[in-house]
């Protein structure tokens, strides 16, 4: 029976077939900065603000925006990180605006995207991300290319690191033996699209991140949802939506950054 990552991998299949991907040359300048040791270094609550125009949940999250000033404004918020969209279908993600995230701030950037062929990667690396997302169930169900191995060797052959993301406790204690840079815990199943916290908490208790930087995903609305998350063990978090909802971006990232 199909569900919604299925969907996700047959749109992106044709997305890549379109050739979205191709014809990207590199950025004149191209800052080369690691989004882990940005977390590690983080003297505060290390955010990773994220880039999103609409999901298949909650539909348009915000609507004609300029990607140079929501990244400027994610960045004078304090942002340790930006991620941005690139999916075009379901989340209204544009490689353009990863581009003019790119030009705009310093910070690392995240290519978050439904990645399932090294030439994904090569876009990525061609437009100033210094990190890309991988989603670890896609390579379980032998969506992607190549395995999920060869797949972080030739993201860290074009100089970038890896988000290897994960949802249950077996993908978790799979993905802490690879190279990946970062682990991610997604709140949000893909393949129903529910959200529950617990997730970050019920696989931290069950597994030790043995080194690994683990990032907390999706459904964090408030000051609350990050004590509990990082009172779970989590050492960094991805916000995206309750970011992007509110009308002063700079001062909704300064609020999670200090807690």
């Amino acid at each position: 029976m199909s569900d919604f990552l299925d969907v996700l991998v047959r749109d992106a299949k044709a997305t890549i077939d379109s050739g979205y991907y191709d014809y990207f040359q590199k950025p004149a300048s191209q800052p080369k900065v690691s989004l882990k040791k940005a977390i590690i270094e983080c003297k505060q609550t290390p955010i990773i603000t994220e880039i999103k125009t609409a999901s298949p949940s909650l539909g348009t999250i915000r609507s004609n925006i300029k990607p140079n000033q929501i990244a400027q404004a994610m960045q004078k918020g304090g942002a340790v990180g930006i991620s941005v969209l690139t999916e075009p279908k379901h989340f209204k993600g544009s490689l353009q605006t990863l581009s003019q995230a790119r030009e705009a701030v310093n910070l690392p950037l995240l290519m978050k995207d439904i990645v399932i062929v090294p030439e994904q990667v090569e876009a990525a690396a061609n437009l100033g991300a210094n990190a890309v997302l991988l989603i670890l169930a896609l390579f379980k169900r032998g969506c992607c290319e190549v395995d999920v191995d060869k797949m972080i060797a030739f993201v860290h052959a074009r100089g970038l690191e890896v988000l290897l993301e994960t949802h249950t406790p077996d993908e978790f204690q799979s993905a802490i033996t690879t190279d990946a840079d970062l682990i991610g815990i997604n709140n949000r199943n893909l393949a129903t699209l529910k959200i529950d916290l617990n997730t970050t908490k019920q696989i931290l208790e069950k597994h030790k991140s043995h080194g690994k930087t683990v990032i907390s995903e999706s459904g964090i609305t408030s000051k609350a949802d990050l004590q509990f998350l990082k009172g779970c063990g989590a050492n960094a978090f991805l916000v995206g939506s309750s970011i992007m909802l509110t009308e002063n971006v700079e001062e909704k990232v300064r609020e999670f950054v200090e807690t």
